[in-house]
């Protein structure tokens, strides 16, 4: 058997036809749109310290049966790997941390698979020998390490297996329990979680604000020009880059239409009252809330807001998303990294799991060690955390 292993320096090098055929799980994140999108249009070039190095496997006929998203990287912005205090503790015993390889969708804290594997085919052998493509790489290009982040479940015992150390992450996930409505699954809360959150939605009700859904397929050019200028909103106001840009949301918009959903809040235009129809313009939007979904899951991304409006940040981000995952039948909703007040309003502590390789033997121990005491950590947090749930006892 004799598979070739080619390193390619641009998502584009490669068919998307081809890339697509694999078994993606339906998930957006690792589809040759929305990657090609996130080089095409700056986020993930190497003007941002993002080096595209896609590991692909072909079979002896030359057909594709694997692959795997690859980054040289210069940083650790965009990738969520928090590992600046390992990049801090290199730097001071003379080592260097940088470049390091990463598998990862940029900007994109999100669980899904990495290891893509031609459908029908055995498994386990192609995801071993991307392992070892990704290894050999790191050793050629002398990288401190290669991290695998945000795994499918069925992938960590493979790579630890492999020799990687596991790192656990948090974050907080709701669960669809086959809910008819949204007011049957907050039936399922304590009477004061319950009133809380009635509140919240009330403040938005009060305050004048209508709520619609767009679809990718759904959104014209002056929307999302207004959707954009939204969304960097909140990057300025913690003074951080805003990576992706107005032309990269329309054409992942294009190219995947119902994969983008987007919940936006509107200020009633004039005459929309006694039924005259709503100004439907971009004009009057003051708030988005940009998701992306799978067949399963829906995942909440990107927020921004033209003011200050009492319950709206909770209202677009995570009660319309629980709504919506309601209504069309999704099993997840995954809101983002981050965020302890997720709780109170039905998201509960899930683990993520990253996989690292790491070339210095003895910065591989004191990493080693260092995953051990913060995994005992993690998990009495996720025990506190569930703890303080919203659901009545025994739900």
């Amino acid at each position: 058997m004799q598979w070739l292993t080619t390193s390619h320096p641009s998502i584009d090098d490669i068919p998307a036809a081809e890339w697509d055929a694999l078994d993606l799980q339906s998930d957006l994140f690792v589809s040759h749109a929305f990657l090609s999108a996130a080089e095409k249009h700056g986020a993930a070039a190497a003007e941002m310290g993002w080096h595209p190095m896609h590991i692909t496997v072909r079979d002896d006929a030359g057909a594709l049966i694997g692959a795997l998203p690859l980054y040289l990287k210069t940083h650790s912005f965009g990738d969520f790997s928090q590992d600046w205090q390992w990049a801090n503790a290199y730097d001071r015993v003379g080592l260097d941390y940088y470049p390091k390889l990463v598998s990862c969708i940029p900007y994109t804290p999100a669980n899904g698979p990495r290891f893509l594997v031609g459908r029908d085919l055995a498994r386990e052998p192609v995801v071993a020998h991307l392992i070892k493509a990704a290894v050999d790489c790191a050793v050629q290009l002398k990288c401190a390490a290669w991290q695998c982040l945000f795994l499918e479940e069925r992938d960590v015992d493979t790579l630890k297996q492999e020799g990687l150390l596991l790192r656990r992450g948090c974050q907080f996930h709701w669960s669809n329990r086959a809910y008819k409505n949204f007011d049957e699954f907050l039936a399922t809360f304590s009477s004061d979680k319950r009133k809380k959150v009635k509140r919240e939605r009330r403040q938005v009700a009060e305050s004048g604000l209508t709520i619609e859904v767009r679809h990718g397929d759904e959104i014209d050019d002056a929307l999302w020009q207004t959707i954009h200028s939204l969304y960097k909103t909140t990057f300025d106001k913690y003074g951080n880059h805003a990576a992706f840009s107005l032309d990269f949301f329309k054409d992942v918009a294009q190219q995947t239409k119902r994969g983008v959903v987007v919940f936006l809040a509107r200020e009633k235009a004039d005459g929309a009252e006694n039924g005259v129809a709503e100004n439907l313009s971009a004009g009057n939007v003051v708030a988005a809330a940009i998701c992306y979904r799978s067949e399963s899951t829906l995942y909440g991304r990107h927020w921004g807001a033209a003011g200050d409006y009492p319950g709206l940040h909770f209202e677009l981000c995570y009660y319309q998303g629980i709504d919506y995952c309601i209504q069309n039948g999704l099993q997840r909703f995954e809101p983002g990294a981050q965020g302890e007040y997720k709780v109170s309003r039905g998201f509960t502590p899930t683990s993520t799991w990253s996989a690292h390789w790491i070339a210095h033997p003895k910065m591989r121990n004191a990493i080693g060690d260092f995953l051990e005491r913060e995994d005992e950590h993690i998990e009495i947090y996720q025990d506190e955390m569930a703890s303080h749930a919203p659901y009545k006892v025994g739900l």
